[in-house]
């Protein structure tokens, strides 16, 4: 059985709330029984609990993350980032995934209030007006990660995705592309469909191009088949020069349906993702995409977070961190 701080106590003969004081505030306890402490502690071997720890000091140095998909690979480096981050700031991670289901979501959190968790990290999913009200009945501070809310004074970290699209579709056109298609998500998705969808018509009215809804395609973020996707797309639209996707998984799906119809890309067909995950550093062709620091997204959400736990200003309410487009095989130079 383990040994508890009632043991220590009892063994250096002194009260439990000494023996919590020589572990978290050694300084305030006179010598001789600091002594006895130490000396109990070297001999039964006692490692103290990190929830009784919380619960005299109101912190237990762990933060809860919500993800609304963790088979996406999109999340790996942005946990990764956490991940580093938290163990230099000294916190552990709680990762729990919602399939974007509003009951497993509102079951997390109360699950985070019950661990106490010191702050909550909330991915990619809107801020919706039952969300905003239920994290504000729990009364802990959150950053948002890959998301934002302008309805609400909720600290993020993200991109500007529709700034990204738009240098997506003006990196095709300066390439020599005029007829453009796109995988977009549903524009009910106010994160990555909108916005992304809002940089594409952008760039084609700014440079004067026409498109009509053949040449766009929209699917479910969270239920979609990308290769289904793509031979709609070609179904409406057979003959667009470039494609530009959502999100890299859409892409590698619009290539696979591509090389299983003899359509070569790039020759044929140039194709631009969205996110730059590892994948698209090794599909064939590699993938030319919207790189997205998600390394960098993470790391900055938590240290984000710990500054609202610590009481430190934070003068960027909404950060918004940059991104680049990387260039690989999947697009070409069009010669008139």
């Amino acid at each position: 059985m383990k040994p508890t701080i009632k043991d220590v106590a009892k063994l250096a003969n002194v009260s439990i709330s000494t023996v919590s004081r020589v572990m978290n505030a050694p300084d305030t306890v006179v010598k001789s029984k600091k002594t006895r402490v130490l000396d109990a502690i070297e001999e039964l071997k006692y490692k103290p609990n990190a929830l009784a720890r919380g619960l005299i000091y109101k912190k237990t140095h762990t933060l809860g993350v919500v993800i609304p998909d963790i088979r996406n690979a999109y999340y790996a480096d942005i946990i990764r980032g956490m991940e580093d981050a938290s163990k230099k700031l000294g916190y552990s991670l709680i990762i729990c995934n919602t399939d974007s289901d509003r009951n497993r979501l509102f079951s997390y959190l109360n699950t985070f209030y019950e661990k106490q968790v010191d702050g909550i990290l909330y991915t990619s999913n809107p801020i919706y007006p039952d969300y905003y009200k239920e994290l504000q009945r729990l009364n802990m501070p959150v950053v948002l990660v890959s998301t934002h809310s302008m309805e609400y004074e909720l600290p993020s970290v993200k991109i500007d995705d529709e700034q990204a699209a738009y240098d997506a579709i003006k990196f095709l056109i300066d390439s020599g592309h005029r007829n453009i298609g796109m995988i977009s998500f549903d524009l009910s998705d106010s994160i990555a469909g909108m916005t992304r969808y809002q940089g594409f018509v952008r760039a084609m009215r700014e440079y004067n191009l026409e498109f009509s809804k053949d040449n766009i395609c929209f699917i479910n973020e969270f239920d979609h088949d990308p290769y289904a996707a793509a031979e709609e797309l070609f179904k409406k639209a057979p003959d667009v020069t470039a494609i530009f996707t959502a999100s890299d998984i859409l892409a590698i799906g619009l290539m696979s349906y591509l090389h299983e119809n003899k359509i070569r890309v790039p020759e044929d067909i140039s194709v631009i993702g969205f996110d730059n995950i590892r994948m698209s550093r090794t599909s064939i062709p590699k993938l030319t995409t919207i790189a997205q620091p998600m390394y960098d997204i993470g790391h900055r959400a938590v240290e984000k977070l710990h500054a609202r736990i610590s009481g430190e200003e934070d003068d960027i309410l909404r950060e918004i961190v940059p991104h680049e487009i990387v260039v690989r095989a999947s697009t070409r130079l069009i010669v008139p």
